[in-house]
This record gives C-alpha cells, sequence and structure tokens, in this order.
C-alpha cells in the first residue's frame, strides 16, 4: 500500500525522522488555514502519487495568504499524469544548501535489506543510476544484524558525504531503518533529503510503501485504506479478493504465484510484449477465482491477449482445465486466451481443454511458458497465430 507525501512524513514523524511543520487540506480556505499555521513562506504541495508534480506545476511556494489561495485553487483539481488532485500538502518553506538521497527496501535477490545512498538528490533515482551510477551506494544489510549508528556514519562516508554532514545523515539513517523495519514498509525513500544552511538534516519529501502482509500487526493503517488511490480495475480486483497490480501493457497475465506471476511479466517482455497487469490467483484455480480473474482482465480495454501460466503443485491441473471451461462460460472475452499448464495432472488438465469444444480463436494451450509468451504476444501485437 503506496502512502501519499503527507502520509509518508506523518509515519516518518513517529520515528523522529525531522519532517517540515505542515497540514493536509481538501479545499482553499483549509490550505489557507494550514499555511498560516505553518508560517510563511510555505510550499503547496499536489498531493498524487505519480512523479513530475512539480514540473506539471503541482508545487508552489507562497509567501502570503493570498498566494497560498491562488496556489490552492490552480492545484486542487488538477490532472497531473492522470491523477486528479483532491488534497493538498501545505508545509512551511525549507532553506536548502544540499539535497540527498536516502532509502531502505528488500534486494529478493540477495535476501537482505538494501540501502541506497547518494549525495545526488531531488531527482528520480533511476536518473542517477543511469547517469552517475557511481554516485550510488549500495549497502545490504542482514535483517538479524541490522544497523548501528558507526555503520552508517560508515555509509556516509564511503559516499563522500561533506564531512559536516556526516553525523546528521547518519543519525537519519538509523531512524529510516527503525521506520523500515519497525513500520513493516516495503520501501522507505526520502528524496530529496536535505541539508539545511544551519547543518540540520531534514526529510523534505517522502515516499512509503506499506507490506499488506503487516496489516494484522497494524489496526492504525485503516486510515490509510480510506484514501487510497485504486484505479477501477484495481478496485474490482480487491473486491474480489485477487492480488492484482494495474500496468499499462496488452498482454493481460493470470498466473498462480507471486514469483510465476512475475517472471512471467518478465518473459512477455523478452519476447517483445508488454503486460497490462500482475495477477496472482495463488493456489486457487476453482471456477469462481478464475471467472473472477477474467472479468477484472476483461474490464481492461487494452488487453489484447489473456496468458494464463499455471504450474501445479497443490493446484491440480485438471481442475484448473475444469475452473476455466467454467469460467468461460460466466464470462464473455474480449480477448483470445492462451494458457500454459503443467505440473501436477497437467496432461489431464490438457484434455479436459482439448475436448471442451472451445474454439481455438478463444483458447490455444502451449506446452512451454516461452512458447505461450510468444502467441500471447503475437496475438496483442495484431499478428494472429
Amino acid at each position: 500500500m503506496d502512502l501519499f507525501e503527507y502520509q509518508g512524513k506523518q509515519y516518518f514523524a513517529r520515528y523522529d525522522i525531522p519532517v517540515s511543520a505542515g497540514g493536509a487540506a481538501d479545499t482553499v480556505d483549509e490550505a489557507v488555514t494550514q499555511a498560516d499555521k505553518a508560517g510563511y513562506p510555505v510550499v503547496v504541495k499536489a498531493q498524487v502519487q505519480v512523479g513530475g508534480r512539480g514540473k506539471a506545476g503541482g508545487i508552489k511556494l507562497a509567501n502570503n495568504a493570498d498566494e497560498a489561495r491562488e496556489h490552492a485553487g490552480n492545484i486542487l483539481g488538477m490532472d497531473i499524469k492522470g491523477h486528479l488532485v483532491k488534497r493538498v500538502w501545505v508545509e512551511n518553506a525549507s532553506d536548502i544548501a544540499e539535497e540527498y538521497y536516502a532509502s531502505f527496501t528488500l534486494d529478493r535477490s540477495a535476501k537482505k535489506h538494501m540501502l541506497m545512498l547518494s549525495k545526488e538528490g531531488g531527482v528520480e533515482i533511476e536518473t542517477v543510476a543511469e547517469t552517475n551510477p557511481d554516485a550510488i551506494l549500495i549497502r545490504h544489510i542482514d535483517p538479524v544484524d541490522g544497523i548501528t549508528l558507526e555503520w552508517a556514519i560508515q555509509a556516509a562516508k564511503d559516499n563522500d558525504f561533506p564531512e559536516g554532514s556526516v553525523a546528521g545523515v547518519a543519525e537519519i539513517l538509523v531512524k529510516l531503518y527503525r521506520c523500515y523495519t519497525e513500520g513493516d514498509c516495503d520501501l522507505a525513500e526520502i528524496n530529496p533529503l536535505i541539508l539545511k544552511p544551519t547543518g540540520e538534516i531534514h526529510a523534505l519529501d517522502a515516499k512509503v510503501s506499506l507490506d499488506n502482509n503487516a496489516a494484522f500487526r497494524h489496526p492504525e493503517w485503516d486510515e490509510y485504506r480510506a484514501t487510497e488511490e485504486l484505479d477501477e480495475r484495481e478496485q474490482l480486483a480487491r473486491e474480489k479478493d485477487l492480488q492484482y497490480i494495474g500496468l499499462d501493457g496488452s498482454v493481460g497475465i493470470i498466473a498462480n504465484g507471486a514469483g510465476l506471476a512475475m517472471s512471467t511479466l518478465d518473459v512477455v517482455n523478452q519476447v517483445g510484449g508488454t503486460a497490462a497487469n500482475f495477477l496472482d490467483i495463488g493456489g486457487g484455480a476453482n471456477a469462481d477465482v478464475m471467472a473472477a480473474a477474467l472479468e477484472v482482465i476483461n474490464y481492461d480495454q487494452n488487453v489484447k491477449s489473456i496468458f494464463v501460466n499455471i504450474f501445479g503443485g497443490i493446484t491440480r491441473g485438471e481442475e484448473v482445465a475444469k475452473g476455466i471451461v467454467e469460467a468461460l462460460n460466466r464470462v464473455q472475452l474480449k480477448a483470445p486466451i492462451v494458457i500454459r499448464l503443467d505440473g501436477t495432472n497437467a496432461e489431464e488438465g490438457r484434455q479436459i481443454l482439448a475436448s471442451a469444444g472451445i474454439p481455438e480463436s478463444v483458447l490455444q494451450s502451449k506446452p512451454t511458458m516461452l512458447e505461450a509468451a510468444r502467441a500471447a504476444v503475437a496475438i496483442a501485437n495484431g499478428a494472429g497465430n
């Protein structure tokens, strides 16, 4: 679950990470009130979960109440890359001497937490990685060991931070790591992390993604769910209790297991296609689950083909096949299916699909993931079989 900037800053504050004084506002009058409380000059910032707010005019400096009113009026209701601004964050403006970057996330391949630290903040970290990869320090952390202040000081020194900022940056890193681990985050990022002319280190922005698997430990997260931004596909998937993330491609993806789903996205990309979604049906592939998955994918107007990639372990192939046949009786598909079925009782499943009388224009069965991916991408690209 991704938080808005203002929610991320509130989350940071729980772990004593210094953030600017400010408040959220849904109306122009509320924005002026928050500006008066924060103290001028203030920055009025659009609250949308997308980058490029500043370039789009979604971040403005106000020196007085009249300017705060004008900027809030212009920003509220603005469309930024398809995201409608319904709320602004108004905070006291900060003087900036230097801008840095710091984040903690999980490196799944290394099975360790990972610090990314850079003296080049204020821009997308992907841009820094492309233009000056040596500017990014990466350190892996054993979750059992965690980090110490001494470890954080050394990390800042290893990235050649100015001597006057090393201690302050290290203190922030220790607090950010605590927020990341104790706060059950998938990502805790500060960009920019600023050095003020006074020598203070300060979080000027906040990007926080919470681990939904830890929600049972955090009843307070319910308030975040009330403001969570979901597109219509994701909302429908949530109602059907499906693990779904909407993307921008043309090949709909259904797989059983998060790892297989991610691999399916990669294979589709490797053969020249683009995935329309991530959808993990887990261990269930009965008619109800398959119908729900197909209904969600069918809702996406950009989907030109559907790639169903099932590897049966506990899930049995014949049950998957029966589920698909029954689901096709319930859902009127707008795009054809290509299925790769392997694993437990896969042959029985393929026989069920072959004998169901489903036209090849509606469903094709392929023996391998690569062949199925190529067929699905060919259909999506208008090349047919």
